[in-house]
Parts: structure tokens; C-alpha cells; sequence
């Protein structure tokens, strides 16, 4: 690829074949591992647009060694890897994809708590006699049900809102909370009431958490906000590993025998051997897959059409906005 045929554009991870065709009839397209340092660096030199997703960190230093770069397209939703106040002040756009991964986010907990909630036992392949038949009917019986519980969604962002939404639908009662003043109009919409902290973490018989990964949000739950909690809690983090401290959180699920964790997000990733919640019979972890449907996948990548609309002079549909709350 030469800067003959358009600007050249870097990218990092992964994109949906779609977007990276329609990105390869406009401009130059380097692929990169964001984990090879040399080939990123010599790539960067005639960088004129790059593209990266989760492991790709945009901070001062590389952008240093992209002194042609003209614009940043984050294709996901949150900006945490990516110093926009850098990039602007050297006149470099950031854009991103704010509302592309929503909807799958909001399954994927759904799926988790569902999946421990309401177990679906499977009819044996050899068929079922009487006493066995009944057996399983009485196994399935289970104590919780989404329809007699609080949960809490701490975050109230896109994600969160919908969170609330879904288990509104389903019969919980849904308290909110956020940082940030909560819209009356957008609580009452997904029927959430919005409580102070103390409140949601108090009544919360699910907690779900959808937050920023802002540094003040680092350990957000440690020792002292677990403590707080109720003792037979069900703990769901899918915005950021760094919110949680992992090895308190071992502590908080060792000294209640009926609390739980679900968590796809890590801190760090890809989790280590040796990691606090690994083995633990109460910690349910998946490999940060959330956002892993086609549709998000697909809409995610959409972010190179903004990425060439600023190439090419144009207004960007979504430019990445300032520091946010909420995930």
C-alpha cells in the first residue's frame, strides 16, 4: 500500500470484512497487532486515520510517532484507551461508535443471570421414566425468581438504561444510580427509581454494574463498598475489569457462601494463571464476549465511515464527547 492509493489508515484489531472492504476502496489500509511495537511504530509514520478497538492505547506517546494523523475512530463505545484531550490538541479527531454494543451487552446479562437463576434441565436423550420424570421437575424448582427481586443498576448510560428496561420487563423492581444527575423522564421510561448509593447497594439483591473506566473509578468496588452489600448479592460487571478489585472481591466471596459473582470484564486481560477468581465455585467468569454478536460486531466497524468522513473534510456523526459517567 502507497499514499497513492488515499490516505493511509492503521488499524489494529479487529473489524467486520464489511466495514474493512469499505475502508480499502477509499484509503490505504495497514493491519497492525496493537502487541508488535516496531510494526505499529513504522506503521504510524504515515498514519492518516487510525483504527483501534480494546487493546490499543492512544495516549501521548504514540501519538508522537503519528505526526501525520488526522483522525482516531475507536470501534466500540468507550474512549478509557484513548486520550482524546491529547488527540485534540493536536488538532486530531476521535470518533467512535456510542450505541453499537448496547443491546448485545444487555443479553449477555440477561443470558448470565438467567442462566443461574432459572436453570433449564434437558429431558434425557433416552427418555424418562416416571420416578425419574419426576425427579427432575422437583430438582428445577428454584428459590429466586427475577419477579420477586431488587436489582440495582449502578451506571445509568445506554447500557444501564437498558439493563433496567429488560428487568423491569421481567418483574423486578429496579433502583438506579449514577454520579451524574439520572433524567427523570429516562428513569420513569425503563422504570427504574433513582436512589442514592447507599441505597442501591443496601436493597440490591442483583447489583449490575455500568460504569466508566475513568481513574477515579479504579477499584470503585474494593473491601469497603463490597461490605456493604447484601450478604446472597449476585455481582454482575460488564463495563470495566478495572472497577472491581479482584482480590477483595475473592475476600467479600469467601466470607459470604452465597454471594456471587458474574463477570466478563478483567483486570487484567487476558486473565492470568494465578488471577484471585479463578477456581472459585462462586466467580463465573467469561472471556470479555459481551459485545461478541454479529450485529455488534457489525455495527461497531461502522466507525470507518466516520473515519473517512473526517479524511475526506467532512463532520463526523460521532465524535467522541467529554469525559463521561456512565458506560
Amino acid at each position: 500500500m502507497t499514499r497513492e492509493d488515499g490516505p493511509v489508515v492503521v488499524v489494529t484489531e479487529h473489524l467486520h470484512a464489511d466495514a474493512l472492504a469499505r475502508l480499502r476502496r477509499h484509503a490505504a489500509v495497514i493491519q497492525v497487532p496493537p502487541d508488535d511495537d516496531d510494526e505499529l511504530h513504522a506503521a504510524l509514520k504515515e498514519a492518516d486515520a487510525l483504527v483501534v478497538r480494546t487493546y490499543t492505547r492512544v495516549d501521548g506517546a504514540l501519538l508522537d510517532r503519528a505526526p501525520r494523523l488526522r483522525v482516531v475512530g475507536r470501534a466500540g463505545v468507550g474512549l478509557d484507551a484513548i486520550d482524546v484531550s491529547a488527540c485534540r490538541a493536536r488538532g486530531i479527531e476521535v470518533v467512535h461508535t456510542p450505541d453499537a454494543n448496547s443491546f448485545a451487552v444487555v443479553s449477555w446479562v440477561l443470558a448470565m443471570v438467567l442462566e443461574h437463576v432459572r436453570p433449564l434441565p434437558r429431558v434425557p436423550e433416552e427418555g424418562s421414566d416416571a420416578g425419574r420424570w419426576r425427579a427432575q421437575r422437583e430438582a428445577a424448582l428454584v428459590g429466586r425468581a427475577i419477579e420477586s427481586m431488587t436489582v440495582g443498576v449502578v451506571g445509568f448510560g445506554r447500557v444501564g438504561t437498558r439493563v433496567a428496561a429488560a428487568f423491569t420487563a421481567l418483574g423486578a423492581e429496579v433502583l438506579a444510580h449514577d454520579v451524574r444527575p439520572i433524567d427523570a423522564a429516562v428513569a420513569a421510561a425503563a422504570g427504574a427509581t433513582v436512589v442514592d448509593a447507599a441505597a442501591v447497594q443496601d436493597r440490591a439483591d442483583l447489583l449490575t454494574l455500568h460504569v466508566d473506566g475513568r481513574p477515579g473509578n479504579r477499584h470503585f468496588y474494593g473491601a469497603d463498598r463490597l461490605a456493604t452489600l447484601r450478604e446472597d448479592v449476585i455481582l454482575v460487571n460488564a463495563s470495566r475489569g478495572l472497577v472491581i478489585d479482584p482480590a477483595d472481591l475473592r475476600a467479600f466471596l469467601d466470607a459470604r457462601p452465597r454471594a456471587i459473582a458474574m463477570l466478563d470484564v478483567h483486570e487484567p486481560e487476558p486473565v492470568p494463571a494465578g488471577h484471585p477468581l479463578l477456581g472459585h465455585p462462586r466467580a463465573i467468569l467469561t472471556p470479555h464476549i459481551a459485545s461478541r454478536t454479529e450485529a455488534a460486531q457489525r455495527a461497531m466497524s461502522d466507525v470507518v465511515d466516520d473515519v473517512l468522513s473526517v479524511l475526506a473534510g467532512g463532520r463526523p456523526r460521532f465524535p467522541a464527547p467529554p469525559p463521561s459517567i456512565s458506560g
